[in-house]
């Protein structure tokens, strides 16, 4: 299929053919046309399937095609990396459009939310947002809503997961009840099920490779003590050509502590976690899109956010402990059809929580051998492991912070 065949306005096809789009992937494919029909959806698709794309273009193409004016759009997310990227995707989509967008989200000084202000006011056509930030403006009564005919929720489960349910529904008390709704969400658990009843009416429902990693993505894991870590990252990116790194911490602490053990080992690593301000962050991320970083270590909820085709590897530095972050996680690499490494490195505690991951993914992860020089490791055995046991044989060492692996 092509996407001339879905009918879109000629000035869509302007901006598609400019960004060497040609054929739908699978999740477009299926939601567009139902979008198009203004079907409330529910579309459950992995992270790298394409389905910004998916709401974005049939969207504006129905703003551009009906002369739609003033705020008709918006566009719900769980963090402002995630707004800022939308932003982006539309202006490369509507180049050649004559539809608005503005990314509306918290931080920064007066002068940003001054700017969002004049946004909302002026009747921008998109408006993507985090919840709590538009919760304050439309609590403020400036905000017109009258006109709006599509809400949209992107990554609803990570919406949920951050405790957005109550700020969601605020906001929809708001919205005019004829309207459009889409959820977009990389995993279906019951609490997206409750929203999706509360808002949806009559959905159409696409489910797209539900909690699989992408085939591209090669799987790999190491069975490791903590301080183990930043020693066999070194042994695996040392005179290796990989140009674009990713790495997973747990906490926000660990991503300082990373990045600086990276640095003294004369890596090209930044770290990106929510303790930075705004500017610093938008300009981390600019800096690892080109190049200027080989490595970012990175936060899951900061990480949502990062829209890179080319990253090489990602390492997940600890393993999560939902198993479905784990998907989120490696589905960063191998994006838009590529290829891409994923190894995860397991402590004696984290066995079992890696054992459920397997299970989701209904696939063993091969484990690899830690080389010789690192010491003797620890075994792969989740089902015999022993809590108690294992603080007592393998965490002798108990602050991260003051072991970093020398």
């Amino acid at each position: 299929m092509k996407f001339s065949e879905f009918d879109f306005s000629p000035e869509i096809m302007d901006g598609l053919e400019a960004m060497g789009f040609e054929t739908p992937s699978p999740v477009q494919e299926l939601a567009i046309p139902e979008i198009i029909q203004n079907k409330d959806m529910i579309v459950c698709a992995q992270t790298g399937t394409g389905k910004t794309a998916a709401y974005l273009l049939p969207v504006m193409d129905k703003i551009q095609k009906n002369h739609i004016e003033g705020f008709s759009t918006l566009i719900l997310v769980p963090t402002r990396e995630l707004a800022m990227q939308i932003d982006q995707q539309m202006e490369g989509f509507g180049y050649f459009v004559s539809v608005t967008s503005l990314s509306v989200y918290g931080g920064g000084d007066s002068s940003v939310w001054d700017q969002q202000k004049k946004g909302l006011i002026d009747g921008a056509d998109v408006v993507i947002a985090t919840p709590g930030r538009m919760i304050s403006h439309l609590n403020l009564g400036y905000v017109n809503i009258s006109k709006l005919k599509h809400l949209i929720l992107d990554e609803a489960d990570r919406m949920l997961d951050m405790g957005f349910f109550e700020d969601l529904m605020q906001i929809v008390g708001y919205l005019p009840k004829e309207r459009q709704n889409l959820m977009f969400s990389a995993t279906m658990p019951p609490k997206i099920r409750e929203l999706a009843e509360s808002i949806l009416v009559e959905p159409e429902s696409i489910n797209i490779a539900i909690s699989k990693p992408a085939e591209g993505v090669l799987q790999a894991a190491y069975m490791v003590y903590e301080e183990q870590k930043i020693p066999l990252i070194n042994t695996l990116l040392q005179g290796k050509d990989l140009k674009s790194i990713l790495i997973f911490s747990s906490t926000k602490s660990n991503v300082k502590v990373i990045t600086k053990e990276l640095k003294k080992q004369k890596f090209k690593a930044a770290g990106i976690q929510s303790d930075l301000e705004q500017k610093e962050r938008e300009d981390v991320l600019r800096e690892f899109r080109n190049r200027k970083h080989q490595i970012l270590v990175a936060t899951d909820i900061i990480a949502r956010g990062i829209d890179i085709d080319s990253i090489d590897l990602v390492i997940n530095f600890n393993v999560p402990n939902d198993a479905e972050d784990y998907v989120h996680r490696v589905g960063r690499t191998a994006r838009a059809e590529s290829e891409g490494v994923a190894l995860t490195f397991i402590t004696p505690k984290d066995q079992n929580d890696f054992k459920k991951i397997e299970d989701l993914i209904e696939s063993e992860v091969y484990k690899i051998p830690v080389p010789e020089e690192l010491g003797e490791a620890p075994t792969y055995n989740p089902r015999t492991y022993s809590k108690s046991k294992g603080k007592r044989k393998f965490f002798k060492k108990k602050n991260f912070k003051n072991n970093r692996g020398k």
